[in-house]
């Protein structure tokens, strides 16, 4: 128990002045506090920026409300090794000026339009939130269920009010990010007859940019939330525990550099015209193995990304995937691509961080689909056979989303109720496999594959996860 004689964390705590709205931010989870709010409490506190953040939680269940019980504040823990260093340090951040809930209240999100001093919106609402509902509309006083349709009714009432648009930087991690939301807010545009000079608007005056962001970000330091609060000296119930590292890469007009000065502040940002090569780097060798060992790790009883990699079987199990099955379908100089996956197995062992393969789990089905289903399609097309480790993800992935785990899959609605439909079905690995609102694609036209996973998923029943993965590093 919390000593009653600390005291919540407040605005009492304040170091930074409150400065006006200037970022709108979709998502209140703990990468973007992490991330996003971190650099802009480097840049307040240098006097570069000068600027708050309005968090919109962009779904009806959200952590916004808890936020607001300690006026917004919130500490970020880093710990982890840093160009060789040491780091254990912690900070309040103090960027975020209100929270709004368009669920509960959408005629205040839209209000947010109104405000001058707002240039910037971000946004992480995960891989599957950039997405096209049509069954979202626009109408009075009820917000559309996707992130790219509340999007959409804001700039359209930020167009009406005659006021400039926004430089928007999605975070999500999927290729191309400004470009696909860009594409479904102009699609909205279309179904909602919103005019000609609104999509004009939308192409000239709002710049939308590509992103790749990388920060392992485990969150909540549960196993010692008590013990920190007790030396920091105040009560916090949303602290965020992240590694040191990060990296932020911007494809886009330079112009942000100017305007987001995030390398003036120190932050490791690069602003480029392609961003293809480090997305490729990233994705595969740590997004890949992170979405490979979260199923068949939590399996086995393993259920942190620690444990994984101070596991022997686990350890090989990963290395070999980097070295095997990703590093050879990566059109990157190997030697760069070498020194990168060692410096992700540094970071997956951080002492510090005991980053939850439950985390990683949250929307398996989108995050198979860009972290390793393009690696997967290409080693078949050069090996001409299969990635076995990949593959065994894959199988793992489907025997959690039947239900015959001892835990539940967490994903968006749509993806639960497309499982639940065939999960009783006979042949439901053919179903699951060629179900192209799953995969963007019919899977069982990849040669062998559904032979393949059916046998994994038998494998898994009668000899668990981690006899296969003994059984793969012994090849």
């Amino acid at each position: 128990m919390i000593q009653k004689t600390l005291p919540k964390l407040s605005n009492d705590f304040r170091k930074l002045k409150r400065y006006p709205t200037r970022v709108i931010q979709f998502g209140e989870g703990n990468f973007l506090r992490a991330f996003v709010d971190w650099q802009i409490q480097q840049m307040n506190k240098q006097g570069l920026f000068n600027g708050g953040v309005a968090v919109v939680q962009p779904i009806a269940n959200g952590r916004t409300k808890n936020l607001d019980t300690q006026n917004d504040l919130y500490t970020v823990l880093l710990e982890g090794k840093l160009e060789g260093q040491t780091v254990q340090e912690h900070e309040i951040i103090e960027c975020i000026n209100d929270t709004v809930r368009p669920t509960e209240d959408f005629d205040a999100y839209l209000d947010l339009a109104k405000i001058d001093t707002i240039e910037f919106i971000f946004s992480n609402t995960t891989e599957a939130g950039i997405s096209y509902d049509p069954n979202d509309k626009l109408v009075p006083h009820q917000a559309p269920n996707s992130y790219p349709g509340k999007l959409t009714a804001l700039l359209y009432t930020r167009f009406k009010l005659g006021k400039k648009g926004f430089q928007i930087i999605p975070c999500e991690l999927i290729n191309h990010n400004g470009n696909e939301l860009k594409r479904i807010v102009l699609q909205y545009a279309d179904d909602w007859q919103l005019g000609a000079n609104f999509k004009q608007w939308v192409e000239t005056e709002n710049d939308f940019y590509a992103t790749l962001v990388d920060r392992i970000v485990p969150g909540y330091p549960k196993d010692r939330a008590e013990a920190l609060q007790q030396e920091w000296g105040y009560q916090d119930n949303s602290i965020v525990k992240a590694e040191p590292f990060l990296i932020f890469v911007i494809e886009g007009d330079p112009k942000i550099k100017t305007l987001l000065p995030l390398k003036q502040a120190g932050i490791n940002v690069v602003v480029t015209d392609d961003m293809q090569p480090y997305r490729n780097r990233k994705v595969s060798l740590l997004n890949g193995p992170h979405t490979t060992m979260s199923p068949i790790a939590r399996l086995a009883g393993i259920e942190t990304v620690g444990e994984v990699m101070a596991d022997k079987d686990f350890y090989k199990f990963v290395n070999d995937e980097m070295y095997q099955e990703i590093i050879p379908t990566v059109a990157l100089p190997e030697a760069e691509l070498k020194a990168y996956a060692e410096g992700v197995k540094e970071r997956f062992e951080n002492p510090f961080v005991k980053h939850e393969l439950s985390s990683i789990a949250l929307n398996s089905i989108s995050k198979f689909t860009a972290r390793l289903l393009p690696t997967l399609k290409r080693y078949v097309a050069k090996e001409h056979k299969l990635p076995l480790r990949i593959t065994l993800a894959l199988a793992a992935y489907l025997k959690i989303y039947q239900g015959q785990a001892s835990f539940a899959p967490q994903d968006t609605e749509a993806v639960l109720a497309g499982f639940d439909k065939i999960k009783a079905q006979p042949n439901y690995i053919h179903l699951a496999l060629s179900e192209t609102a799953f995969w963007g694609e019919d899977l069982t036209k990849i040669n062998g594959l559904e032979a393949q996973v059916t046998q994994f998923l038998t494998d898994l029943d009668t000899k668990g996860a981690r006899q296969i993965v003994a059984e793969i590093n012994a090849n």
